[in-house]
């Protein structure tokens, strides 16, 4: 009974806690670092022990006003608002009870600390799949990718809400299949601040970076001194039989309505130095249920959330090209909830135009052909 005490003190003080730093993170203010060309990737090395990161200026923002009008009942807001709660602290209270058994395994020997990764990993996914059907407090649509692969991947996926990480874990048996290599998943280190962060996260093997705390939209700044323990870290998730999960945007985008933060291209240059393909993800709705903006919050204005996988595509050229491909399809997913249109999409991913388009193309006169590309 102590112990069960216990638990429900930790997942009280836990959300409490997640509430808090979602409200100040946005007024925390760090010293101003210096930048540097678009092109200094978080990968590459620096004459400082910082290395400061600019986004790719593929990337762009177009803003309009945030619509905070519910589509939800107050009271069915109300209850959508109850039951998230509910869901945020029986996870916290599932996660550090299923994280024990793996680890009293590996701390007996009786299985290694890759092992016990995995098991913390799909216990995580277990817990948030199952809770979310016996806490049903949104409506979830998932969309996942036709093309089945084990092959090891890069995932890389909009950050638009604190509950990113819930429907991520809960989805992803459905999204990316039975049989789909758990995700190493890469996390700033403050994150850590929160117990029921840590014991997950390192139970898991997630991989951390340190950064210094900034603003949104702001330049992030790294520890060069992480990047080579970083690199060995994927690499050895990958032989491990993990895959990687990276947020290009580095940072919780406090307007998703408006499209992406300015996109980082660590993941193209993790893909290109480790030869693996990158998987694109796309998340909307759930900042209708927590807002990142500290001004909406948790004033929930609807309850359905949408999970949408996409195919590996053409490789990308180059950094710019990930990031202009990247801001297109998810920004507009995760400010719409809605796919590009299908040629557009099929351009992207593909770099190809569709045929018919093409062929009427090739029909028209010279002054018609001038006349549609002015539109």
């Amino acid at each position: 009974m102590r112990f069960i005490q216990i638990l429900f003190t930790l997942a009280s003080w836990t959300t409490w806690r997640a509430f808090a730093f979602t409200t100040s993170h946005n007024a925390v203010i760090q010293k101003t670092v210096t930048s540097r060309p678009t092109s200094t990737s978080a990968l590459n090395s620096a004459a400082s022990d910082t290395a400061v990161v600019e986004p790719s200026v593929g990337s762009s923002t177009v803003m309009k006003n945030i619509n905070t009008a519910s589509s939800l009942g107050k009271f069915k807001a109300t209850l959508t608002k109850i039951g998230m709660l509910s869901y945020i602290a029986s996870m916290c209270i599932a996660l550090p009870v299923t994280m024990a058994p793996p680890a009293l395994l590996h701390k007996t020997r009786l299985i290694k600390k890759s092992q016990r990764e995995h098991l913390s990993v799909r216990a995580g996914q277990f817990c948030a799949r199952w809770l979310m059907r016996i806490i049903p407090f949104a409506d979830v649509n998932v969309t996942p990718a036709d093309q089945k692969t084990d092959d090891p991947s890069i995932w890389v996926c909009n950050h638009i809400s604190m509950m990113d990480i819930f429907f991520l874990m809960a989805t992803s048996k459905k999204l990316r299949g039975k049989k789909a290599r758990p995700i190493k998943i890469v996390y700033w280190k403050q994150l850590e601040d929160n117990p029921v962060n840590k014991i997950f996260f390192r139970s898991c093997g997630f991989i951390p970076v340190d950064m210094e705390a900034n603003k949104a939209g702001e330049t992030n700044s790294y520890d060069k001194k992480g990047f080579k323990q970083f690199l060995k870290l994927c690499k050895q998730a990958f032989s491990e039989g993990f895959d990687i999960g990276i947020l290009p945007e580095g940072q919780l985008n406090p307007t998703p309505e408006n499209g992406l933060q300015p996109v980082f291209t660590g993941a193209y240059t993790l893909a290109k130095m480790s030869r693996r393909p990158i998987r694109m993800i796309a998340l909307h709705g759930t900042q209708k249920l927590w807002h990142p903006k500290e001004e909406i919050g948790m004033t929930v204005t609807d309850r359905k959330v949408k999970v949408r996988a996409y195919p590996a595509g053409t490789p990308f050229e180059n950094g710019d090209d990930f990031a202009n491909t990247f801001t297109k399809i998810i920004g507009h997913f995760g400010a719409n909830g809605e796919d590009l249109p299908d040629s557009d999409l099929r351009e992207l991913l593909y770099k190809t135009k569709d045929e018919d388009e093409e062929r009427n193309r090739k029909e028209l006169s010279p002054s018609e052909l001038e006349f549609l590309q002015s539109l």
